[in-house]
C-alpha cells in the first residue's frame, strides 16, 4: 500500500467511525484517519484545518445540519477536490440514494456491513483502484444503478 494516505471519515456515529478507522488501520498502517461529525465541520476541516487534502473521503448520507448529498455536492463543486475519490458509505441500500449519489459526483456506493473482514476487503478493494483511470466496465460499477 501506499504511504501517508489520509482518510476522512464524515459520519455522525461514533461506534461506526471507530470500526471503520480501526479498519483502514488494518488495510494500511501508514494510513491517517480522521473524522467528522457532520458536512460543515468535514468541509471546515478540508478548506481550513487539513495541511493535506485527504487521500479518499468516506461520507455517510444520514447527517446532522447538512445531508450527505447536500455535502457531496458542496464537495464536487471545490476544484481542489476534484481528483479525490469520495465513497458514500451508508446503510442505506435505497435505489434512489444510489442514484442520486453516482449523479452528483460519488466514485464508489460503500453500504455499512457488520462483518469487519467485508468492510476490510471493501476498504483495500478501494484503495488499490486506480480512479483516475476508472473504467465503466470495472467491477466496482455494480455498486451504482
Amino acid at each position: 500500500m501506499h504511504t501517508n494516505r489520509l482518510i476522512l471519515i464524515i459520519d455522525d456515529d461514533i461506534d461506526d467511525i471507530e470500526v471503520f478507522c480501526e479498519a483502514v488501520i488494518d488495510v494500511d498502517h501508514s494510513a491517517e484517519c480522521c473524522a467528522a461529525n457532520d458536512g460543515y465541520e468535514a468541509l471546515n476541516m478540508i478548506l481550513n484545518e487539513l495541511k493535506t487534502l485527504p487521500s479518499y473521503i468516506f461520507l455517510d448520507l444520514n447527517l446532522p445540519k447538512m445531508d450527505g448529498l447536500e455535502c457531496l455536492s458542496i464537495l464536487r463543486a471545490e476544484s481542489k477536490l476534484q481528483s479525490v475519490p469520495i465513497i458514500i458509505y451508508t446503510s442505506s441500500s435505497a435505489p434512489n440514494d444510489m442514484y442520486e449519489s453516482k449523479h452528483l459526483g460519488a466514485n464508489y456506493f460503500l453500504r455499512k456491513t457488520s462483518d469487519y473482514k467485508t468492510l476490510c476487503d471493501e476498504i483495500a478493494l478501494i484503495m488499490k483502484t486506480d480512479w483516475n483511470q476508472m473504467l465503466v466496465e470495472s467491477k466496482l460499477t455494480s455498486n451504482f444503478l
